[in-house]
């Protein structure tokens, strides 16, 4: 069994392109294109926020590609509109060469403290012994994963409109999140902060969340 760490990767991307999209598109509700010059998107941009005229800020989208477990995947995938692409239990099967003959779980990071992380660690061994047992006795994968616990690592894609993040952050770094949510929120929101400070400079979030546990966040190329 192997234990990792959460981490996510975001999709690199022009950020000014993205600002100046939306400029372009929300200039159409004032017919006030002959405005667009060099560094006028973000003005523009946060005055129009100001107002609460989010709407035009869903012409623009991030992708970003979180390696959690299954328990945050499941709260991701409730928001819309989005688009989605996770790996899948039915078709991976975890005893083959290429997942290294095991499963992959995200370690709990909040059971260190409490003295449970060796109760975690049995059960999860016992989950893999017994999904490896069902796969040696004939069980297909689709089947087999019905013993694996939620602490299974996935792999899953998210594409959101600009709006969509802004709800994503609002509701996912608060303090009533959970515990391994912001462990991966609140950095990834840190660096929308640092890159589109117009959009997501106001949304709050966590600060008593310890900094040694937050994911870590990398750029990747495609």
């Amino acid at each position: 069994m192997n234990i990792i760490e959460p981490y996510v990767e975001i999709v690199k991307d022009d950020f000014d392109s993205l600002l100046r999209k939306i400029e372009w598109c929300g200039r159409k509700c004032y017919k006030s294109e002959h405005l667009i010059s060099a560094g006028s998107a973000p003005g523009f941009v946060g005055r129009i926020l100001d107002r609460g005229h989010e709407s035009v800020i869903e012409h623009s989208v991030i992708t970003v590609g979180f390696v959690v477990d299954r328990g945050v995947s499941h709260e991701i995938v409730r928001h819309r509109i989005a688009a989605y692409s996770q790996e899948s239990t039915r078709y991976c099967n975890y005893s083959r060469e290429q997942f290294g003959n095991e499963i992959t779980v995200i370690r709990p990071f909040f059971f260190e403290e409490h003295g449970n992380m060796l109760l975690w660690e049995s059960s999860c061994e016992q989950a893999e012994e017994v999904y490896f047992d069902l796969l040696a006795n004939g069980a297909t994968p689709q089947e087999a994963r019905s013993v694996l616990p939620n602490s299974l690592k996935t792999d899953i894609a998210v594409t959101y409109n600009l709006r969509e993040w802004k709800h994503f952050f609002t509701l996912r770094c608060s303090q009533a999140a959970h515990p391994q949510m912001r462990q991966v929120a609140i950095p990834l929101l840190k660096y929308f902060k640092n890159k589109l400070p117009v959009v997501f400079g106001d949304i709050p979030y966590d600060e008593s969340f310890p900094e040694e546990f937050e994911a870590k966040v990398y750029e990747v190329s495609i």
